[in-house]
């Protein structure tokens, strides 16, 4: 099947929360739209980010409290402010996720007074439950019981609330009520917020490419309200756990711990949380990276208590008949498969199969022989290309860490000297046959080891890189890309 992306593009890689702005992290305001401004004047017609979804307590957008919400905590309150649901003066210290959290239970409060006063602002609630019923009621609920508990395990919860039990489901409802509220609101607001970043993208131009993680968290509403879907027992406890074996990343292998499908039962409804799962991503997104798509034809199962990936087994997955009943359900999707790391033969036949384009990754083209797959010569159109991700090191920091064999390898292919890094690693990217070439931003900035997002398999000092302000539309990242990508065809 051919390749859908329709024409040469370039994207910039950067994760909502590493805008800047007056709050904790980055949010879906000012500072996301003159982004965009930088992008389509640098010549960019794709952002790339992470998952949107509510994170844990460490951060990491890919495990998240739900796979259908939005991360709360991306709200710009400055909206609120505007419609007179906070104070003004409320900015001055709202530096910090618990107050984020405590003035939007202050602006849901005068919300929803305001909703009971104005029929057409609780039309446009009430419309938004009404299409998001299928995952916003277990959410809410979810969230809710989190706060209830002192953000205990779901499997830590009284019995009656474990289980899901429709008796007890029904009561917490009532009895949380406000707190439930709150959630909808959280929802709402991100959902009116984003669709309006989205909109703003398309009229400068730019297409929104967002992230799916293949698992979902053990600790997450998709889990407890849909059990039998999943590798857990009658306790809520994992018997089975994702991760994948020693790879490039780790000599270990990772233990991820989320629990793995039972894709027996999913298959038995025609992969209905599916469907509705990338739907909803659809409805938020242009394009979409599905993360270890390679989990889709067979997938490492971990014994729950095993501490690292070394030991486990490969099983087969039904991706065939999931592509198919996904794009039977919702026509052709732009999906992207992340296909690094064990890849078989098998693994690239489902993804020709469906026409999605794979991933290329520069930084690991050099040191070896001829035949290295990353290497720019080595792979054609049907490609996503990265100078790096946001598991990899800044291209800076990766030349300054690489061996001198390394360097000097690169330094040739790329018919370059190190002063010219990382734009030569820019140019490489932008330069290559693949359709998409994707620079994170802090390649642009020609940032070292200090602005890494993220190191695979740890859990401390990760996605807590930030921008601290926005370079100007003539700043030298913006034009300089722009004639690299006008150069190469990417305009």
């Amino acid at each position: 099947m051919k390749n859908w992306i329709d024409q040469r593009r370039s994207a910039v890689l950067l994760h909502i929360t590493s805008l800047p702005g007056p709050f904790h992290k980055g949010v879906l305001g000012e500072e996301a739209r003159h982004f965009i401004d930088g992008l389509a004047g640098g010549g960019f017609s794709v952002w790339q980010f992470l998952p949107l979804g509510p994170t844990h307590g460490h951060g990491s957008p890919y495990e998240s409290l739900s796979t259908f919400a939005g991360n709360p905590e991306l709200i710009d309150l400055r909206d609120c402010i505007q419609a007179g649901w906070l104070n003004a003066d409320c900015l001055n210290d709202c530096k910090s996720a618990p107050e984020h959290a405590r003035l939007r239970n202050v602006a849901s409060q005068a919300f929803w007074r305001d909703a009971e006063n104005d029929p057409e602002l609780q039309q446009s609630v009430d419309a938004f439950q009404q299409a998001s019923h299928d995952w916003l009621d277990d959410y809410a609920l979810f969230a809710t019981l989190k706060t209830v508990f002192h953000d205990a395990a779901w499997w830590q919860w009284p019995v009656a609330l474990r289980d899901h039990d429709i008796e007890a489901v029904e009561k917490a409802k009532e009895d949380y009520n406000q707190i439930i509220k709150q959630a909808i609101f959280e929802q709402f607001i991100f959902d009116c917020q984003w669709h309006r970043l989205k909109k703003y993208a398309e009229g400068k131009g730019v297409q929104l490419f967002g992230d799916l993680p293949i698992y979902v968290a053990h600790d997450s509403a998709d889990v407890w309200a849909n059990r039998a879907s999943f590798t857990v027992n009658e306790k809520g406890l994992c018997e089975e756990v994702a991760g994948v074996p020693p790879d490039y990343f780790s000599e270990t292998g990772q233990r991820w711990g989320n629990p793995l499908y039972r894709w027996e039962v999913m298959q038995a409804d025609d992969f209905a949380w599916w469907v509705r799962r990338i739907r909803r991503q659809m409805e938020l997104m242009h394009m979409l990276r599905i993360d270890h798509f390679r989990a889709l034809e067979a997938f490492w199962v971990i014994p729950a208590e095993s501490e690292d990936g070394i030991i486990g087994e490969w099983r087969s997955a039904p991706g065939e008949a999931l592509l198919g009943t996904l794009q039977q359900q919702l026509g052709k999707l732009p999906l992207i498969a992340e296909d690094l790391g064990i890849i078989t033969d098998e693994v690239t036949a489902l993804r020709e199969q469906f026409g999605l384009p794979g991933m290329k990754i520069l930084q690991f083209a050099f040191g070896g022989d001829d035949k290295n797959p990353y290497l720019p010569g080595n792979f054609g159109e049907d490609a996503v290309v990265y100078t790096g991700t946001h598991d990899n090191d800044t291209s800076m920091g990766w030349f300054e860490a690489s061996d001198a064999h390394v360097q000097q390898h690169a330094l040739r292919i790329l018919d370059a000297t190190a002063d010219e890094m990382p734009w030569a690693l820019i140019e490489c990217a932008l330069a290559s046959p693949a359709r998409l070439a994707v620079i994170p931003m802090q390649d642009l900035l020609e940032l070292g080891t200090e602005a890494k997002f993220n190191t695979p398999g740890t859990l401390d000092n990760n996605w807590c890189w930030r921008m601290t302000s926005l370079p100007d539309q003539n700043a030298d990242c913006w034009m300089r890309a722009a004639r690299l990508n006008h150069l190469h065809s990417r305009i």
